[in-house]
């Protein structure tokens, strides 16, 4: 969920550096997005929903034809096109200018057409869970056991079975991610320093000034519309050609597709389309039906919006968990929900 919030996220910013070289239409609809993503810095409270604005239909004739017992089920596509993750976080401080101890609070909450699936939040010195498990279950196609279903051993979990919050040391949490880096791979061998994070800003913001243009398309009700076009294989290919001299400053076993990889990337143009409010940002998405080998009379829409921070009160009645009773083997988190790769 974090890449793909964070793959969006950067596409948005990215495109709004490539107004910096363009025609006189280009700057000024150019300016107002980066106008508008700057404005989310000064906010103290902000979430960032992503979902797909389509109906299961729609998923399931962009699938295509499968081969038998590989067709996507009714009840997947139907999963799919209902998720909504929403991030929220609230500070003290304008967010641009917050560090750790302003947070007041942050919270991922996954939702589906039924109602929420997943929830976490970190407020004060814990992280409080909850989980709709059977749901979960059913949707990923492995069941797991109900609260009475439990052995003996694992009767702490049933609350998390239930439905009900617990919580979980945050401090114990930092801990633990300290002693896998040192265990095993660095900290630092997932992480890109500052100086290379700018190198790579740099580069990418000229493929995009070169390769995107910009341009409005009016107001309507009172919400202003600017798109942002380009040529997706032109766009990647130009991002990789700049980032391959990099490569030695990017993570250990990162590893960028050759200009083989890059054949079958769809020579496509795609458009990204921003929506302004009063100035904010208050949703971008972009159509993936684009991006179909063939033509499709239907569209399936990334959803991006944008809005004030959700509940981040601390939940009553959370049952603490010691960390180190999530290690057991038959628990929910690491047989069930974390160990079946949700």
């Amino acid at each position: 969920m974090r890449k793909t919030v964070t793959a969006v996220g950067c596409t948005a910013v990215l495109l709004v550096g490539g107004a910096a070289c363009g025609t006189v239409e280009n700057l000024t609809a150019g300016q107002k997005v980066d106008n508008a993503v700057e404005g989310l810095g000064e906010k103290k409270s902000l979430s960032f929903e992503l979902g797909l604005d389509a109906k299961p239909s729609a998923l399931t004739e962009l699938a295509g034809e499968a081969e038998p017992g590989e067709e996507l089920p009714p009840e997947l596509a139907k999963f799919i096109a209902g998720v909504r993750i929403k991030v929220s976080v609230e500070s003290k401080k304008p967010l641009a200018d917050s560090g750790e101890k302003d947070i007041v609070g942050t919270g991922v909450t996954v939702s589906g057409a039924d109602g929420v699936l997943a929830e976490f939040r970190v407020v004060g010195d814990y992280t409080y869970l909850r989980a709709d498990v059977q749901a979960l279950g059913d949707a990923t196609g492995m069941p797991l056991p109900t609260a009475d279903e439990l052995p003996e051993s694992e009767k702490e979990f049933k609350s998390v079975l239930e439905g009900k919050w617990v919580k979980i040391d945050t401090g114990e949490l930092e801990q633990a991610g300290k002693g896998a880096a040192e265990s095993g791979k660095s900290a630092e061998s997932d992480e890109i320093d500052s100086k290379t994070q700018q190198k790579i800003l740099k580069a990418v913001r000229g493929v995009f000034a070169r390769e995107v243009t910009f341009s409005n398309k009016g107001e309507s009700d009172g919400v202003e519309r600017i798109v942002a076009k380009a040529s997706f294989r032109d766009l990647l290919t130009g991002v990789l050609d700049k980032l391959r001299p990099l490569t030695d400053d990017l993570p250990a076993g990162t590893e960028l597709p050759s200009d083989k990889d890059l054949k079958d990337v769809p020579d496509k143009n795609i458009a990204v389309d921003f929506s302004l409010k009063n100035g904010d940002l208050n949703r971008v998405s972009i159509d993936l039906a684009a991006l179909a080998e063939t033509p499709q009379s239907v569209k399936l829409p990334l959803v991006l919006t944008f809005g004030d921070a959700g509940d981040l009160s601390v939940p009553s009645g959370a049952v603490e968990i010691p960390l180190d009773e999530l290690s057991g083997p038959g628990n929910p988190f690491t047989g069930g929900m974390l160990g079946g790769g949700f």
